[in-house]
């Protein structure tokens, strides 16, 4: 993207949560602080609206609200963990040296909660992608909440609560985030786009949303990317924008450091077209596909069409795309040097 993000630019406040429901169980954290548990499909807003709370609870949102992203964090080295600035301050050079990666990632959400809140009674610690939570974390967790309660709010964001313990599902208060509709994506999409003051028709907009298929980041990353690459979202200009999908030198440059064995780098790559662009696991896997088509040739690519075959179910169940992506990114590095 070219500029701002609309989706941070334009992130909802807690009145703006279309949801009647789910806007009135976080307002009713507001009045008596719990923890809850926020579920729904990918898309339909749990970050934005626990976001949203915390801008309404905290007078210092930017200290009082730690987002972990579970996915993330699993999915680091424990060099990775021990170098991230969010986590390092809590990580001497023995704990670094003795501990497990288990051991650290138990130890940043201890530390994490422990601290006092630079402003007001509590602060709140956002867990996010949490259906790739081992239950040995979950045990962890279960014990921090138990100890920390008085001085700190956790808030669990998943697309699967059935992966939680009953211990920490029984802790949490229930927040129901369903996928928008598709008149509120074309309403949101309608909203934002009006505000840029970029020209745009209704068959657009309808087609972004459609598109989406209740995903609204997607939604509006959609629209973005159309009237960047196009000028005005129109049903031709966003059909052009967001299905013909062509591999770029971002893939290129993460298969080049998958292939040298510098997968710091590579998942580095995989996090911008994942977040930062806005791509799906989907998108992302088709083009790595179109590149390796380009680069390899006979075994080669057979076994990496197998190995995504694999992947793209792995995607369909609908846990982290950055855990299996950077597991094909890994297993393509091992094709090519001949190792696998």
């Amino acid at each position: 993207m070219q500029g701002p993000l609309w989706t941070e630019t334009y992130a909802p406040a807690l009145d703006d949560v279309p949801q009647p429901q789910a806007r009135e169980h976080l307002r009713g954290a507001i009045e008596e602080p719990m923890n809850l548990l926020v579920h729904g499909p990918k898309g339909a807003g749990k970050t934005a609206g626990v976001r949203a709370l915390a801008d309404e609870v905290h007078e210092n949102p930017d200290s009082d609200l730690i987002e972990i992203n579970v996915a993330d964090v699993f999915g680091m080295t424990k060099k990775e963990i021990s170098n991230d600035p969010r986590f390092s301050p809590f990580i001497d050079s023995k704990r670094r040296r003795e501990s497990s990666k288990a051991d650290l990632i138990n130890h940043v959400l201890k530390e994490s909660a422990s601290y006092t809140p630079m402003s007001g009674s509590y602060k709140t610690i956002l867990l996010d992608n949490a259906e790739g939570m081992r239950e040995d974390f979950q045990q962890a967790l279960r014990r921090v909440m138990e100890q920390y309660y008085e001085a700190t709010q956790f808030v669990i964001a998943t697309r699967q609560p059935s992966q939680l313990i009953p211990p920490i599902r029984s802790r949490c208060f229930p927040v129901v985030m369903r996928a928008p509709t598709h008149e509120e994506t074309v309403g949101a999409l309608e909203r934002i786009v009006e505000a840029e003051e970029v020209e745009y028709d209704d068959d657009g907009l309808e087609y972004v949303a459609g598109y989406a298929d209740g995903d609204l980041r997607k939604a509006v990353l959609g629209a973005q990317t159309t009237h960047e690459q196009h000028g005005a979202i129109t049903m031709q200009n966003a059909y052009e924008a967001l299905n013909e999908v062509e591999a770029d030198d971002q893939v290129e440059r993460m298969l080049d450091a998958a292939e040298s064995g510098e997968f710091t780098d590579a998942r580095s790559t995989l996090d911008d077209l994942l977040v930062d662009e806005g791509h799906s696991g989907s998108d992302v896997l088709d083009d790595i596909l179109a590149v390796s088509r380009s680069r390899y040739s006979g075994d080669r690519v057979a076994r990496i069409h197998e190995l995504a075959g694999e992947i793209d179910a792995d995607l369909v169940e609908g846990t982290s795309d950055r855990i299996h992506l950077s597991h094909m990114l890994a297993e393509i590095g091992e094709i090519t040097a001949g190792r696998a």
